[in-house]
């Protein structure tokens, strides 16, 4: 009878341990948005808060006068996320210091006029870890 209660406090413990890597986690995150700059700044923020599927098959091109431009794969990605643009840019906002004034999807080959630099974020952290 010992087993299925020991088995169950394991699972207790280890739900706390991974509750608090999850927290230590989040907080590395933010402080490396903090101090980044610029581009590089929002492309990590866009990358924590737009989650691992929209952020690998999505691009920072760059932030220039408030504006976060981003390269979606399609027209119904844009359409899609532009529906979702101000919860988007409330999440970044909270995470960045320089505050971005909206967002702005665009279609590959549609950039009209170039921005800092392009920026891929999922890239981004692979080289950080």
């Amino acid at each position: 009878m010992l087993l299925p209660v020991f088995a169950g406090w394991c699972g207790v413990a280890n739900k706390r341990a991974m509750q608090h890597a999850n927290v230590d986690l989040r907080k590395i995150s933010y402080t490396l948005v903090q101090t980044a700059s610029g581009t590089d700044a929002a492309a990590l923020a866009w990358s924590m808060v737009s989650g691992a599927h929209v952020a690998n098959r999505t691009r920072v091109l760059g932030l220039r006068a408030g504006v976060l431009r981003v390269e979606v794969p399609g027209a119904e990605w844009r359409s899609q996320l532009d529906e979702l643009a101000t919860q988007y840019l409330s999440a970044i906002n909270h995470v960045v210091a320089r505050k971005i004034d909206r967002i702005e999807f665009v279609l590959p080959g549609h950039s009209e006029a170039p921005c800092d630099r392009h920026v891929r974020p999922a890239n981004r952290f692979r080289q950080l870890a």
